[in-house]
């Protein structure tokens, strides 16, 4: 691993302000940000991933790649679920089992954002159709995960909401709505128009994304206790697995696309693990499954691991394949 990367990596200001959030949560700080200013920023960055998404596609040609991005994204969506539910299956419930393996099947919107600026960090540029694959990711996780649970749930008389209710939650979730949304009109809207709001857009997204790192940092110190009587069966999955799909998808990447910026994107979407998306719909389709389990997981483990060491060493294995 490129131990300069790694070092730029971890004095990114973004991540010091996560850093910041962690300490100011042990510290016992009072230091607090507004829910509804949570809420407004996180919106405000899926909307401008998307928008700036949907400009990209619109000033670039439909392709071949683009199919086969798509489809790949797809297809690693719906395998991570698939094979780790069997692995967690040994050791939790089979409610707790599926809903951890939507989780990390699934992707994470803000991993998402924390890669699109390491990238631009490195001056690497990537495809706007990557945005789509993104959102795109976000359901068949939750698809396989409920199709599990009702396969190896043993009280199969339980009232469960059907598979369509819990499809349509999937993409009429906020987040995935919002950056699918933006991702469209980015597309349809006129070139001229958009430049109106490019300030917005991209000028002041480093800033904002400082801020909710900042609250995610306090929100992740907050959690991470929440699962230590689970065991290190739990910790080290939320560390090997990740690892282990992403280190994958980068260097198989390169059967899809050339571009080094899609590939480290695939990478980092397949090693993220849902805590927004996925805890809505488990809500629904998994009311046995442990919250302070997969949440703690995504949020308290895999996300922090992905943004100091995980970004650097994929982005180093798309660099060597």
């Amino acid at each position: 691993m490129d131990t300069h990367v790694l070092l730029s990596n971890l004095t990114n200001p973004t991540l010091l302000f996560f850093v910041l959030g962690i300490l100011a949560t042990v510290v016992k700080s009072d230091l607090e940000i507004p829910p509804a200013s949570i809420k407004f920023i996180s919106l405000y960055l899926l909307f401008s991933i998307g928008f700036k998404g949907g400009q990209e596609l619109a000033h670039s040609a439909f392709t071949p790649e683009i199919l086969y991005s798509l489809g790949f994204g797809l297809l690693v969506a719906a395998l991570i679920p698939l094979y780790t539910f069997f692995v967690l299956k040994r050791r939790l419930s089979v409610a707790d089992a599926g809903a951890v393996a939507a989780a990390y099947g699934s992707v994470s919107a803000v991993t998402f954002v924390s890669a699109v600026s390491f990238l631009e960090m490195q001056q690497r540029h990537f495809s706007g159709h990557m945005v789509a694959v993104m959102a795109l990711m976000e359901a068949p996780a939750i698809i396989v995960g409920v199709i599990l649970m009702q396969r190896y749930e043993a009280d199969s008389e339980e009232s469960r909401p059907s598979l369509g209710a819990i499809v349509q939650h999937s993409f009429t979730n906020g987040s995935v709505l919002m950056v699918l949304g933006s991702l469209m009109i980015g597309l349809i809207a006129d070139t001229k128009q958009a430049e109106g709001i490019k300030p917005f857009t991209t000028d002041i997204f480093k800033g904002f994304l400082a801020i909710f790192l900042l609250e995610m940092g306090m929100v992740t110190a907050r959690r991470f206790a929440a699962f230590r009587h689970y065991g290190r069966f739990v910790t080290a999955f939320a560390l090997l697995v990740p690892l282990l799909n992403g280190c994958l998808v980068a260097a198989l990447s390169h059967l899809v696309t050339d571009s080094e910026g899609n590939r480290f994107i695939f990478a980092i979407l397949a090693a993220s693990a849902s805590y927004i998306a996925v805890p809505a719909a488990m809500r629904l389709a998994a009311p046995k499954a442990d919250p302070g389990l997969y949440l703690p997981m995504a949020l308290g483990v895999t996300f922090p691991f992905n943004i100091t060491v995980g970004m650097p060493l994929y982005f180093a294995i798309v660099q060597h394949f």
